[in-house]
């Protein structure tokens, strides 16, 4: 089927009647908006996990498929829904050239460039052989694909350490891994090798020079099939976590026009020497130090997570114009037309828990569902988003949920914006990244845009609260005992002697003992008596709850808020969940009984190893009875394409270890115990 329907003395090729998006979540909904403002139908699909998601209830049409990394179900779907186009979004199929073939076979218009340019971009060796030769400087590196272990290591030796091991098939910093220490090599290079053939099924991986303190830029670019290329500015990337971005602005505070000139020509003739159609991101490593002395890293032949900023700086629909693209349309506008206006920033808000460990944060994937759920919006203020309330979060997909961005007149006014944006943002029900962006946000550094790609690692621990605030303790406990008073009769009469008051005739009210946990944290006790609450072996204050209010309207639920003294703070609420300026807490309750009997039956001292995680064991190493030392590797939990790796914690012995390859495990689940080796007796 021919994408472009021509009248004679047409001005432009028409647009698709339907086109099928090749995704879910939040991309699927924002390509949609596209095609719904140019009156394009749009066709999803859904795996059965996915049959009430959002993305297909926004949709005109909706077609089942087994997996959304079927290309064989994906074409199916595209013609059961009478489809002339697919939009593959990112991830699963967007970078696949096998998939643009197919599509192609079937007489579809896969939207995105030609199977050849995915084909060689999306293999990093070829990739930077090629546009080395149309002069674009590349990082120092391995050449050659398909080096075996010793090889790479060598390479590695010869390169200089530090080196970053890349799989050469992927993106988006899975399997990524930064090597320092040339003893590591073995096991680092194996553990890539894993998360590659797990997330792009290829394991063929290469090794680059680490660049300190680097600076993460790219350049989108924008071609048609007519040999018009254009750049649209850059967008600064460096605020990332494990090499994933959380973080994106545009323009960077980086470059100067000269130098903004000189990478955006070298992103364009990158895009020429693949043959390149369509809107795709050519990304750099700048060293802060002089930005003059940018390098090719790899080119995404695909619309990015962080497009919208982008949008927003220049004011074009990058989704409009690779539907355009796909049909024949020329780009009516040149390089001298593109103009940046004002400044805008993303974060990207993902299901993830932040956990403090040997001086570094570990950010692990979460899993749940959305009980709670509001988005904000306002002047300045975008939401991409799949969620609704209700939404069953898991770990078989890429952990990001939702972005929110913010434009604005100058970059303090965007980041000042985003900042409101995310303390007013509600996801309750599962752990999200959405307090700690904001904390990071206003970072100094960030505040003075002296980025680089190691501030997370680096200052993460800063970035992270000291504690559970008694707050929020407070309020879990006095909700709790809220929920213990009984109501009215039908008589409108309330027996006194079945209130949990604490009253006993002769003395002092006694306190309700509630037993509390925050996963991550140690468990506290909390006593409620005649307005006052007691945490612990802390003095009692006072506090008590003002009448629960009504969800009003984009509220985002219930809310409750708690008086102590003279001061009043409100929370969302729902089940276990409180929530307040970006952060939430899963307040459980917890049985100090069970667990000194859980204790005893392990042996005194032993200590229990849970998942950090909910996930997938892929490595066990250890079985009962084993002699283990300390921070020996025992299993692996992978979640979302990521591996974390269960340590001993002392020398000692495996008295337990309750599951096997391919189990699945949830987050807090016991997963082996070891008990600590007997101390030598000290002689007089």
């Amino acid at each position: 089927m021919s994408a472009v329907t021509t009248t004679p003395g047409a001005a432009a090729p028409t647009l698709f009647d339907t086109v099928l998006v090749a995704n879910r979540g939040e991309i699927a909904v924002r390509v949609m908006r596209t095609l719904r403002e140019l009156g394009v139908r749009s066709a999803a699909v859904f795996t059965d996990a996915d049959a009430d998601a959002r993305h297909v209830r926004e949709a005109d049409t909706a077609v089942r498929v087994g997996s959304y990394l079927s290309a064989a179900d994906l074409v199916r779907a595209a013609g059961a829904a009478g489809a002339q186009g697919v939009h593959p979004g990112y991830g699963f199929l967007a970078e696949n050239a096998a998939f643009a073939r197919a599509c192609a076979e079937a007489g579809l218009v896969f939207i995105g460039p030609p199977a050849e340019a995915i084909e060689l971009m999306g293999d990093k060796i070829r990739a930077k052989q090629t546009v080395r030769a149309a002069g674009v400087p590349v990082v120092p590196g391995s050449s050659g694909s398909g080096l075996i272990d010793a090889e790479l290591a060598d390479a590695a030796r010869e390169i200089g350490l530090p080196v970053l091991l890349k799989p050469s098939a992927g993106g988006g910093g899975k399997g990524m891994r930064l090597v320092r220490d040339a003893s590591a090599l073995p096991e680092e290079i194996a553990a890539a090798r894993r998360e590659a053939l797990g997330s792009f099924g290829d394991d063929t991986l290469l090794v680059e020079r680490w660049i300190d303190r680097p600076r993460h830029i790219e350049i989108q670019v924008l071609a048609d099939a007519h040999g018009n290329v254009v750049h649209l500015g850059e967008r600064e990337c460096s605020l990332q976590r494990r090499h994933q971005k959380v973080i994106e602005e545009a323009p960077s505070v980086l470059l100067d026009p000269a130098t903004r000139a000189a990478m955006g020509e070298a992103a364009v003739q990158a895009a020429r020497s693949c043959g390149y159609t369509g809107a795709g991101t050519v990304e750099f490593i700048v060293p802060g130090a002089d930005p003059g002395a940018y390098y090719f890293m790899e080119m995404n032949t695909r619309l990015q997570v962080e497009h919208p900023v982008t949008e927003l700086v220049t004011g074009l629909d990058l989704v409009a114009w690779q539907l355009r693209v796909a049909c024949g349309q020329a780009l009516d506008f040149g390089q001298q037309d593109v103009a940046l206006t004002g400044h805008a920033v993303e974060a990207r808000i993902c299901a993830e828990t932040a956990r403090p460990g040997d001086g570094r944060v570990d950010f692990l994937p979460s899993a749940g569902t959305v009980l709670r759920l509001h988005e904000p919006q306002g002047p300045g203020v975008r939401t991409d988003s799949g969620l609704q309330q209700g939404t069953e979060v898991g770990t078989a997909y890429d952990p990001m949920l939702a972005k929110v961005i913010a434009h604005g007149p100058d970059r303090a006014t965007a980041l000042r914006r985003l900042r409101a944006a995310l303390a007013g943002t509600v996801v309750l029900g599962v752990d999200t990244n959405t307090g700690f962006l904001r904390r990071l946000l206003a970072h100094p550094a960030v505040v003075a845009g002296e980025l680089d790609t190691g501030l997370i690692d680096r200052d993460a621990p800063g970035l992270l609260p000291s504690g559970v605030p008694a707050q929020v303790y407070a309020t879990a406990a006095l909700l709790r005992q809220r929920a213990l008073e009984p109501g009215p009769g039908q008589d409108g009469w309330t027996d006194p002697f079945s209130v949990p008051s604490g009253f006993r005739l002769g003395g002092e009210s006694a306190w309700t003992v509630h037993h509390l946990r925050v996963p991550g944290h140690d468990p506290v006790t909390v006593r409620v008596r005649d307005g006052q609450v007691r945490i612990g072996d802390d003095a009692p204050f006072e506090a008590s709850l003002a009448p629960a209010s009504a969800p009003a309207s984009g509220a985002g639920g219930d809310q409750v808020r708690l008086h102590t003294g003279g001061t009043v703070t409100a929370f969302h609420h729902a089940g276990e969940w409180l929530g307040r300026e970006g952060d939430s807490w899963r307040v459980q309750s917890w049985d100090p009984v069970a667990a000194a009997l859980r204790g005893a039956a392990a042996g005194a001292g032993a200590d229990t190893l849970t998942a950090p995680m909910p996930g997938t064991v892929t490595v066990v190493k250890a079985a009962k009875g084993d002699e283990v030392t300390a921070g020996q590797s025992l299993l692996v939990v992978e979640a979302m394409k990521m591996e974390h790796v269960i340590t001993a914690p002392h020398d000692g012995t495996v008295v337990e270890i309750d599951v096997v390859v391919g189990a699945t495990v949830a987050m807090d689940q016991v997963l082996a115990v070891v008990t600590p080796a007997a101390q030598p007796e000290e002689t007089p």
